[in-house]
């Protein structure tokens, strides 16, 4: 490996080695901590946030934010709640219009920030209030779901992995996510694009790229992957809820930063932001396994891991800019 190849992959091999070191960590410290049961636990706790991240990602490598994306979970999930429990559709169609509702969403926002040229933090704050105004519109209460179809279908199946451990279905959702936005990144033209978007806007455009068409591509997907963060979260609790999700685009933000994505955009990798999720799961795991310690201790942690990661960041840019210059 080149020296190069080392420094680009020096964020992903650090993140990889901090969730290593906590995850083995607090299985030596707590009893059945290392075990099969929790470790699938954490794929589906933490499979809305994980989907949403993997479009996170996406955003931040073109040099964007997104924060509707935590409001867009609340608002679809109420949504799909709304219809299914008021309306009775069949609970395929109560989350395939909340998932159209995501597209159309991002597909907006995308507009605005290629062809408009405005600010992605104002564009995605404007959607962080649409979509949770919304979702309080529909209802400001939780909808549980009784359909029989939904719980023996979706929320109550699971896949036996051992006697103990299971796969749940949002779990499943989540690694797909996963695999697709990983060959996507790295293996096709849109991917490439992004990067390349990211890495320098007007060099992109002067190759003849498609920035404008990419830049759309890209906020829809974050807006589907944001509905369908919502769909998985109602699979999830079996339930909508319209203040669920709140700070969570700050989660999604954090987890693809602690993964190695450059907030300046250009490089950064799903494989990362997977490992980020990873290293948020096992502090809020672990923290519960303890029992004594406050829920917020994970932001604190959280907090304290994404600036060391980002002084980081700093820090390989800069002997990145020294090589250069020399």
């Amino acid at each position: 490996m080149s020296r190069a190849n080392l420094q680009a992959k020096l964020p992903v091999m650090i993140t990889a080695v901090v969730f290593l070191a906590l995850y083995l960590g607090a299985g030596l410290h707590f009893d059945n901590f290392l075990t099969l049961r929790v470790f699938f636990n954490q794929f589906s706790t933490n499979s809305f946030l994980g989907i949403v991240a993997v479009g996170m990602t996406f955003v931040i490598l073109t040099g964007g934010i997104d924060l509707s994306v935590g409001s867009m979970i609340g608002c679809t999930s109420i949504m799909a709640a709304s219809l299914m429990k008021f309306h009775h559709v069949h609970p395929l169609v109560g989350l395939g219009i909340p998932l159209l509702f995501g597209i159309l969403i991002g597909y907006t926002q995308g507009v605005l920030v290629a062809k408009f040229s405005l600010p992605p933090f104002l564009v995605t704050l404007a959607g962080l209030f649409f979509c949770r105004g919304v979702a309080l519109f529909i209802s400001q209460e939780t909808l549980n779901i009784e359909d029989e179809f939904f719980k023996k279908s979706l929320s109550e199946v699971s896949f036996h992995i051992t006697d103990k451990a299971t796969v749940s279905v949002p779990s499943i959702i989540f690694i797909l996510v996963v695999a697709v936005g990983m060959f996507v990144s790295l293996r096709t033209p849109f991917g490439r694009n992004v990067f390349a978007i990211g890495g320098n806007r007007q060099s992109a455009e002067l190759m003849g790229l498609p920035v404008r068409k990419t830049l759309i591509g890209v906020y829809t997907l974050s807006g589907f992957l944001g509905a369908l963060g919502g769909a998985v979260f109602t699979i999830f609790t079996s339930s909508g809820n319209a203040t669920s999700a709140t700070g969570l685009e700050l989660d999604a933000i954090a987890a693809a930063v602690i993964g190695g994505t450059l907030l300046s955009g250009g490089y950064g990798s799903v494989f990362g932001t997977l490992l980020g999720v990873g290293i948020l799961g096992v502090v809020q795991t672990a923290i519960a396994f303890d029992g004594n310690l406050n829920s917020w201790w994970t932001k604190i942690v959280i907090g304290a891991l994404l600036m060391a990661f980002m002084l980081v960041q700093k820090g390989i840019e800069r002997a990145a800019t020294r090589k250069v210059t020399v």
